[in-house]
């Protein structure tokens, strides 16, 4: 079997078009493959042997390449500081000094078949570096993508040059990701392997939620409005506090939009089912704290600095508006504000109640305490009376 060298480009140059490589990449292929085909064929034993093709000419030119050292250890890959100056008087000891090759087009069936090798891994190789380069930065960011195909609970993503795994931990759990489905994803983390880029994307990180709203409000993006924190429990809430770094500036309303319409987006990008809370940033922690209880209505803050930690009293009627339902609303308070918050209900100033963010807990608290007060107030029976009630039933 013999190839000639412009037949053999014009192959790997398709190849190159077919996997959307650059012509300089191609050429890196064509020589590497020539390379290993010209020594599968014309050099006995081993050897470091280059190509460097001619691109005008269409010709492959090839060498055989020597360390330069003082001593020689293996004559097959190094010269003498001697015999390397016959070849090129300014070589020095570390060096590399080449020897032209005889030039060869015609290569048998197993050198091509090296050479195919070689093309297939090399183009592997290229593929995996490309697809880390172009998304080597994208971290932090958020990228448009297409579902796939669904693994068990592991959604597999498109993402254009690489395909992504979506793992259950980074699902959103209200979400239905149907195959063909178009969705962003935050990318979380990149890094390259053996086996190629591992890209780690996410639906359920909170920042996602933090670069959507840098993309949909420009104030955000222009550092008018600056978002201070922000905590998730995906699907079900999110609570976002927002300052604005410019005086007549309504850091909540950019967000909102008109009508909502901004933070509408958001919601329908995430599913539409999560909920979603703006609030006002402040450096005084009782004021931060309040307005992350929002919507609950707050009587009053007590603040322990040293613990980070704070009672909060309310309204009895409050108190549920306060809790959340599952106790989300407290929990994702105390998270935004790095406080422990205990929630009170209070008459008159007075604590009479506090939250249990469990609230199954709350439930049989109750049922206890009421268990006790129809012990307490029912009446005293003596054994004889408790057989006569037996005997009736």
């Amino acid at each position: 079997m013999q190839i000639e060298t412009s037949e053999f480009l014009a192959a790997i140059k398709q190849i190159g078009a077919e996997k959307d490589l650059s012509d300089e990449r191609v050429f890196e292929v064509v020589e590497t493959a020539l390379a290993a085909a010209y020594r599968k064929e014309y050099i006995e034993g081993d050897a470091h042997i280059i190509c460097e093709f001619d691109k005008e000419k269409l010709k492959a030119n090839y060498f055989q390449v020597f360390r330069v050292v003082e001593e020689v250890e293996n004559s097959d890959y190094e010269k003498t500081f001697e015999e390397a100056k016959k070849i090129n008087k300014k070589t020095q000891i570390g060096d590399e000094v080449k020897i032209a090759l005889d030039h060869k087009s015609e290569f048998g069936r197993i050198a091509a078949q090296t050479a195919k090798q070689v093309i297939l891994q090399k183009i592997r190789e290229i593929e995996k570096e490309e697809a880390y380069t172009a998304f080597k930065d994208k971290a932090g960011k958020v990228v448009m993508g297409r579902v796939q195909k669904i693994d068990n609970r592991n959604v597999i993503v498109d993402l254009g040059k690489i395909i992504s795994v979506l793992i259950p931990a980074e699902q959103n759990p209200t979400e239905d990701y149907s195959i063909g489905r178009r969705l962003k994803v935050f990318i979380k983390s990149v890094e390259l392997t053996p086996k190629g880029p591992a890209i780690l994307i996410s639906r359920a990180d909170p920042n996602l939620i933090k670069a959507l709203f840098r993309t949909e409000v420009p104030e955000i993006s222009a550092g008018i409005v600056k978002i201070k924190d922000i905590v998730r429990e995906a699907g079900f809430r999110t609570k976002m506090s927002v300052e604005a770094t410019e005086d007549g500036i309504d850091p909540v309303g950019s967000c909102v939009g008109q009508r909502g319409t901004r933070v509408q987006t958001i919601l329908n990008e995430i599913g539409g089912e999560e909920k979603i809370d703006i609030i006002l940033w402040d450096k005084d922690i009782k004021t931060y704290i309040a307005n992350a209880l929002s919507p609950a209505k707050i009587e009053r803050i007590e603040i322990d600095k040293k613990k980070k930690h704070a009672e909060v009293l309310v309204n009895p009627d409050e108190l549920s508006l306060a809790i959340g339902r599952e106790g989300r609303n407290v929990r994702l308070a105390s998270k935004l504000c790095q406080y422990e918050i205990d929630v009170y209900a209070a008459e008159n100033g007075k604590k009479i109640a506090k939250e249990d963010r469990s609230r199954s807990k709350m439930k049989k608290q109750t049922e206890t305490e009421d268990s006790k007060k129809n012990q307490e107030m029912a009446p005293e029976t003596d054994g004889k009376n408790e057989e006569k009630i037996k005997n009736k039933e």
